[in-house]
């Protein structure tokens, strides 16, 4: 919200500076983000007149005004296009200095004197890419100072407002809260006593529970070329609107004023009368912006006997938008509740001042002040007659505030404070609430402007407010403090994250919510849980793996040069199951790139799905459960072909490994292999409890075996069917050595197995370990087809 302190001080003028009402804001939840001054740092310029004007002799460009001061006349040479006799413009006399820094000076244009300078908005810093002069109007006061005429030493201050303060999205709002702030007095809306003539205009609500209250207004015989005055386009302004037309500019002037959004109709252009309605399946609108809408069936429209005018609450039709030549219009004020209007807008691609305020809330109770105040403001400005108002309200359907309790023990136990009732009965008068005594408290009844009140705790925030935060006591809460208990049997989270970390993985936080096409991509078979009201259009579905994630962060660095990117995250992602939604916690990780930090130590060769493998089984270790997991060759569409593994722990499939598949890497426009994991979080936190054993007493021997298998045995089969022959004894098993070549039979690799065994009441002999030996050799020929390697 961007108003004018100027504005705001009309209606409420407490006794400090603008610093201090913008602390006193700001502490009060209504951040104050910005004051700026409402205008360039000129001096020197006046309200002009020009007098008359004549083509420039040696510019058809040109002309050579003669210009007013309300003293002298001087002599203008002027290039603005809406430059004529009888205009009334600012004017920067000789010694003026201009936003800019420009000190006017008499000179010569094409050889004829030029004594000042008339001026545009954007050359006195008070608009953007204006047109010609500044057109200030026939009421200006020729001569007078132009800072003093148009009030330019005023600020602007804009003001942060959390969703739950729609109330405050008006002068009106805002005034009302510096008025409880500052316990000052609010100046309330005078209500126009406006001359009714004519008949009214017929009006249906077919939905009443979505729009409880609707009224109109027509207004005939309005003069469609009467301007802007200058005071309102300023005020416009300085809210950051700019002016389009009379009537469009009263009813944004009203909005700003009260908060309560109008929109105007061009009556001529109407067939028959409004109705409000829920839009019917085909049906579609122009939009003012232009652009055509399909409608949906829970869109609440604004319609004639033709079909839909306007979307309500929202934006007005082209086919019924007031122009230049507007004379007859309809005035409409409505409560449309929030259900009705919120994320309509959003899924169409609008946000309108009308559906902001809205889908917050806008008191039901201020539909006919407003309509009051702009049929004043129009029939002042332009004419016209006023006819009666229609109104349709169903009192059934409109909001009820209920009493909400407040103990003042309870109060005071929240803040901390020792507040006595009296502080407590005036804040919430200034405020507008309605109390009553009860029991150990009160009952209150917030004003219909409040739809943010509606428990205890929300009172208690008020009481606060008003009271001023800063001025509660600074008071550490008393409780028990007790050592946090760790199940042995879990892995903490932040364990895993730091293993990741000494991995030289950095941790990525990125959006639950993932772009739709990219999840599908790499889970085809998987229908991810759409939102229905996303933030943006990539980010419209629920992420059933965490990898479209970290996928999207890694073409992030790539894209900025980051040529070694080595991203992980832990968190939930969502997978829908026959029962409904399954969320979950998941571990995922991405690499690209070299494999090491460049370096004089070390080549550039560029990491591999082994480096990635590693890295996963340091973190399967930290469970104390490594022999549970498997690495079982799988196909995975989101991963190439022939380098994807599937992770089981104890048979369940808990996880992904791989290298994301060459066509999916090549849409992402990453040229190097990505490689990846994913695996459920439960399967790396649930750990075995630890036992004690009694370390033996006995050496442990060792016996290593060079076996010949098949090339598509895989190398932990070998080792799981050894350790299942080696038998009780068998301390430690592992791979050390694969190799293909001179000696090997085509099809076939030599595998290096080592074998520690160790007994613990004894030495094992030569014949033991023979013996376990040869169970071993044997067991992996008849289940493997395994040989010796001679």
């Amino acid at each position: 919200m961007r108003v004018s302190e100027h504005w705001l001080r009309e209606w409420a003028d407490p006794a400090v500076d603008t610093d201090g009402l913008t602390h006193r804001l700001t502490m009060a939840g209504l951040e104050v983000d910005a004051v700026e001054p409402v205008a360039g740092a000129f001096s020197g310029v006046v309200v002009g007149r020009i007098e008359g004007c004549e083509a420039h002799p040696e510019a058809d460009k040109l002309q050579v005004c003669t210009v007013s001061d309300g003293a002298a006349t001087f002599q203008v040479v002027c290039g603005a296009a809406n430059a004529r006799a009888g205009l009334v413009a600012p004017f920067a006399r000789e010694g003026a200095v201009l936003p800019d820094g420009t000190t006017i000076r008499a000179t010569r244009l094409r050889g004829v004197e030029s004594r000042g300078m008339l001026c545009s908005a954007t050359e006195l810093g008070l608009g953007e890419g204006s047109e010609g002069l500044l057109e200030l109007g026939d009421g200006a006061e020729v001569g007078a100072d132009l800072r003093e005429w148009l009030g330019l030493d005023d600020t602007a201050i804009e003001i942060d407002l959390t969703p739950n303060r729609g109330d405050c999205l008006s002068v009106r709002g805002l005034a009302r809260e510096v008025g409880a702030l500052f316990d000052c007095d609010v100046a309330e809306p005078a209500v126009p006593d406006n001359l009714v003539t004519g008949e009214a205009a017929g009006v249906r609500v077919l939905e009443p529970a979505a729009c409880p209250r609707y009224l109109v207004r027509p207004v005939r015989g309005i003069d469609p070329a009467t301007p802007t005055p200058t005071w309102l386009k300023e005020r416009l302004r300085r809210s950051g609107l700019r002016s389009l037309g009379l009537v469009v500019d009263i009813t944004n002037y009203v909005l700003l004023e009260l908060g309560q959004p109008l929109h105007a109709f061009d009556a001529d252009r109407l067939n028959g009368g409004l109705q409000v309605r829920f839009a019917e399946e085909g049906e579609s609108l122009t939009l003012l912006d232009g652009a055509e809408t399909s409608l949906a069936a829970d869109m609440l429209v604004i319609a004639d006997e033709a079909g839909p005018t306007a979307l309500a609450g929202i934006m007005g039709g082209a086919g019924s938008a007031v122009d230049e030549s507007t004379r007859n219009i309809v005035l409409e004020a409505a409560f449309f509740t929030p259900e009705a209007i919120l994320g309509r807008a959003r899924r169409l691609g609008l946000h309108t001042d009308a559906s902001h305020r809205f889908e917050r809330g806008v008191d039901p109770a201020l539909p006919r002040l407003a309509l009051e105040r702009a049929t004043a403001l129009l029939t002042q400005l332009a004419g016209g007659e006023p006819g009666p108002i229609t109104e349709v309200t169903d009192t059934e359907a409109l909001p009820r505030w209920e009493n909400v309790p407040l103990r003042h023990e309870r109060l005071n136990a929240l803040l901390g404070t020792d507040i006595d009732a009296d502080t407590v009965l005036n804040a919430l008068r200034r405020l507008g609430m309605q109390e009553s005594e009860h029991l150990d408290g009160w009952r209150v009844v917030p004003p219909s402007h409040r739809f943010d009140i509606s428990v205890e705790e929300d009172l208690v925030e008020e009481v606060a407010r008003v009271v001023g935060y800063d001025q509660l006591p600074a008071a550490l809460p008393a409780m028990e403090v007790a050592a946090p208990r760790q199940p042995e049997g879990r892995l903490p989270a932040s364990r895993l994250r730091r293993l990741m970390a000494h991995r030289d993985y950095l941790e990525a936080i990125t959006y639950s919510f993932v772009d739709a096409r990219l999840q599908r991509r790499l889970e085809p078979g998987l229908e991810p849980l759409a939102l229905a009201n996303p933030l943006s259009a990539e980010m419209d579905v629920m992420r059933t793996s965490l990898w479209p994630g970290l996928l999207t962060a890694v073409q992030h660095n790539r894209h900025r040069q980051r040529s070694r990117v080595r991203l992980f995250e832990l968190g939930q992602r969502f997978r829908p199951e026959a029962d409904g939604l399954q969320q979950e916690n998941a571990l995922a990780a991405a690499a690209i790139g070299p494999r090491w930090p460049e370096q004089w130590g070390a080549g550039g060769e560029s990491v591999d799905l082994f480096d990635l493998k590693g890295d996963l089984e340091a973190i399967i270790g930290a469970t104390g459960a490594a022999d549970a997991f498997t690495f079982e060759a799988d196909s995975h569409p989101a991963l190439h072909p022939g380098q994807s593994a599937r992770i089981y722990r104890e048979g369940e499939p808990v996880g992904w490994l791989g290298a994301l598949h060459p066509v999916i890497a090549e849409e992402l426009d990453l040229a190097e292999p990505v490689y990846l994991f994913e695996i459920a979080a439960e399967a790396l936190t649930a750990v075995p409890l630890p036992t004690y054993r009694t370390p033996s007493r006995y050496p442990a021997i060792r016996r290593d075996l060079a076996v010949v298998v098949d090339e598509a045995v895989a190398a932990a089969d070998v080792l799981a069917v050894a350790r299942e022959a080696a038998g009780d004894w068998l301390r430690d098993s592992r791979l050390f050595d694969v190799y293909r070549g001179k000696g090997i039979d085509s099809g076939r690799k030599s595998l290096g197995l080592g074998l520690t065994l160790q007994d613990d009441s004894r030495t094992l002999t030569d014949s033991d370990v023979e013996a376990v030996t040869e169970n071993v050799v044997q067991a992996l020929s008849q289940r493997l087809g395994a040989t010796l390697r001679d």
